[in-house]
């Protein structure tokens, strides 16, 4: 886990997994590009890390902004070496025949199309380079269904079907690409989620939901983190095309039948 002299890029980089993917590369010596939609947040990340990072400011469902936070990135440090493929936007929770097609659109631009794009324009440094590892951010929902999340549901199952297509067609020029998914951990995302299913009371739904997980608790954004790291290392060498779970059990054990 030695990221020394490496270059490692973060979407979704200002706030919750990409937050501690981004400090977790510069604390075992990486050098980090910092992109967020929101600059001040990539900014006071990247601020924390210190002169070994770079901010981004980057809507990933454009082309454009998304070829500029690469050029940035090997205008400053001239290579990019780990990818966390990682922004994303949860949506409204409503049944799918009440789902509003903007919203729709909006959850399917921000995490399929924005990580097809963030594929399409770092691959081909990493092919140049002849090496590099990807980790895109999938989630539970991309191995399950989530009732009243219809949108975030298929975008994740999208992001496993594109991490297995790169990963087939980039490996032999030595690309490693897989997946993480995240089950229930304590972000702003999280919250959000809690607060549209109960508004008055948003607490008793975390409390519900961990109560069913067989560890009992929501994870931390560090403990995803670590996992990132791991399979942007060297231990990770022979893993391509794979998608691993951090749920707490949730996918073993299904909320609602848990134990004493």
């Amino acid at each position: 886990m030695d990221f020394n002299g490496k270059v490692a890029l973060v979407t979704g980089g200002g706030n919750g997994i990409g937050r501690a993917v981004a400090l977790g590369f510069a604390r075992l010596g990486a050098r980090v590009v910092v992109v967020d939609r929101d600059a001040e947040g990539a900014e006071a990340v990247a601020a924390e890390i210190g002169r070994d990072a770079l901010a981004c400011t980057a809507d990933v469902t454009r082309s454009a902004d998304v070829q500029r936070y690469v050029a940035a990135a090997l205008d400053r440090f001239g290579a990019i070496d780990c990818f966390h493929n990682n922004a994303g936007i949860e949506g409204k929770v409503a049944p799918t025949a009440e789902y509003d097609e903007a919203v729709f659109d909006a959850v399917m631009g921000v995490n399929v199309k924005g990580l097809f794009l963030g594929l399409r324009h770092v691959l081909p440094v990493m092919l140049r380079q002849q090496r590099g590892a990807v980790v895109n951010t999938a989630s539970i929902a991309g191995l399950v269904g989530t009732a009243g999340m219809p949108a975030y549901v298929a975008s994740k199952h999208a992001v496993i079907g594109l991490t297995k297509v790169a990963a087939a067609e980039v490996g032999p020029q030595g690309v490693r690409v897989n997946a993480i998914c995240p089950g229930p951990i304590a972000t702003r995302m999280v919250q959000e989620i809690a607060r549209q299913v109960s508004p008055n009371n948003p607490d008793s739904v975390e409390e519900r939901y961990a109560a069913g997980l067989p560890l009992r608790r929501y994870g931390t954004p560090e403990e995803v983190a670590n996992l990132v790291l791991f399979l942007c290392s060297d231990l990770a060498s022979n893993i391509t095309g794979a998608q691993y779970v951090v749920d707490g059990g949730r996918t073993a054990a299904p909320v609602g039948i848990a134990t004493r």
